[in-house]
């Protein structure tokens, strides 16, 4: 994701927050704010990598998106999304001069493309705890899961 906004942020198309009475749903896209908000008022890295397609019919677009930044506490985090509904995505990547030793992460992504929260099932897409991440030598390595979002914390 290279830049997000969004013009209305409440009970509109795309909406981060529907309201109904006194009730309120977090949607899939806050969820996907929420998730990049770590690259808020942080330094740019450069990230490189190689993305498969993903195709549909004649179609093609580069399957995998990647940002990375380093905060003013020294702790690099990089997104990533999958666009790709079908394929689970095997990442691995380089960052000269920077040393960490921990890998945390957080994920967002559903059994359908088509889920949603609704006031009835208000949590059914949510951000949970990503544990598919390892160090491998001086590189994360990750599985990025199909339609899936996944920020990592490198510290």
């Amino acid at each position: 994701m290279r830049m997000a906004n969004l013009a209305q942020t409440i009970n509109d198309l795309q909406a981060l927050v529907l309201t109904r009475g006194g009730q309120m749903v977090l949607t899939p896209t806050y969820h996907v704010f929420d998730l990049f908000k770590v690259h808020h008022d942080a330094k740019w890295l450069p990230v490189s990598f190689k993305s498969p397609d993903y195709i549909m019919g004649e179609q093609k677009i580069a399957a995998l998106n990647a940002s990375a930044s380093r905060d003013s506490s020294g702790t690099v985090h990089i997104t990533m999304v999958n666009l790709d509904p079908n394929r689970n995505i095997m990442v691995r990547t380089t960052f000269n001069n920077i040393t960490w030793k921990q890998v945390a992460g957080q994920i967002l992504s559903s059994a359908k493309l088509s889920d949603i929260n609704s006031f009835d099932q208000p949590t059914h897409i949510h951000i949970e705890n990503f544990t598919g991440a390892k160090k491998m030598g001086d590189m994360p390595e990750v599985v990025l899961p199909a339609k899936s979002i996944v920020m990592l914390e490198l510290r």
